[in-house]
């Protein structure tokens, strides 16, 4: 059932084509960021309305401690996602997505997924060797006997779908002009891809957080049975130091579906709002 299996697709797809965005001409493996826009103790709170209906919640948040994964530091960041009330009860879903991030490169080391929709089940574990430009990927489904396992080539200073995310928050917009186009390629699911996403400039939207100065990016989506049209999504980011996703809309076959910050804690740098509700 579409409804199902997408209803908290935005969520994570935000995560995805900002965070392939994070592909640079950079080619030294071991490269060092400066990151003045997060923290540790970071938590960003949403709600995802199909329709008009409360359909979902969904959680972005960095771990308190630091973490050591292939001897490297690590923040641990992990975005999950549930359904609720009606919704719940017809659909249940509860994904969990969780990647290491190397506190110097914002390179992950280790990517992690557990997805439960319904009766599907899926874990998968992705390590990174970002020497050999590598990923060794293993993931099953319902049995551990089914165990699949895989090695895969892949672009220099790769991103998972949620490291990338906070590599994108060290860029600065200033620099792009409204229209531009941002080719980016990444790596999901044992495939490599790329996306075209053209930056809009800037706008104001209202959330349940408050108003907010907000950057507006807009991915060309591929020819697909879930959204309508190449233009279908938009992703607004704050515009300030912070660049969280505070609002998501999209348009899919199905209907309407907008995921909308409502609640944060943790932020390293003053949320630019113009007024709370």
């Amino acid at each position: 059932m579409i409804i199902r299996r997408w209803l908290l697709f935005p969520v994570l797809f935000c995560l995805l084509f900002i965070g392939l965005a994070a592909f640079g001409p950079v080619d030294n493996p071991t490269r060092s960021l400066g990151n003045n826009s997060f923290e540790r103790g970071e938590t960003l709170q949403y709600k995802v309305h199909y329709g008009l209906i409360n359909a979902a919640e969904a959680t972005i948040e960095l771990d308190d401690d630091v973490h050591r994964v292939n001897d490297r530091p690590c923040y641990r960041a992990t975005v999950t996602g549930r359904t609720t009330g009606s919704f719940d009860y017809f659909l249940r879903i509860r994904d969990t997505w969780r990647s290491y991030v190397d506190t110097t490169s914002i390179l992950p080391q280790r990517f992690f997924r557990n997805i439960e929709e319904k009766s599907y089940r899926k874990r998968e574990t992705v390590d990174f060797d970002h020497i050999r430009d590598m990923a060794d990927v293993e993931s099953y489904k319902k049995d551990k006997n089914d165990m699949k396992r895989g090695s895969f080539k892949v672009p220099n200073n790769v991103q998972d779908i949620v490291s990338g995310f906070y590599y994108l928050r060290t860029i600065n917009y200033d620099q792009r002009r409204p229209g531009e186009v941002i080719r980016v390629q990444g790596f999901f699911d044992g495939d490599v891809f790329s996306m075209d996403v053209t930056y809009k400039g800037r706008e104001t939207v209202t959330t349940k957080a408050g108003t907010i100065r907000a950057i507006r990016l807009v991915p060309k989506m591929p020819v697909n049975k879930i959204f309508n049209g190449e233009n279908a999504v938009s992703v607004y980011l704050s515009d300030d130091q912070n660049k969280i996703p505070v609002l998501i809309q999209a348009e899919m076959f199905v209907g309407s579906v907008k995921v909308d910050l409502y609640k944060y804690k943790g932020l390293r740098n003053r949320l630019n709002l113009i007024a709370q509700r």
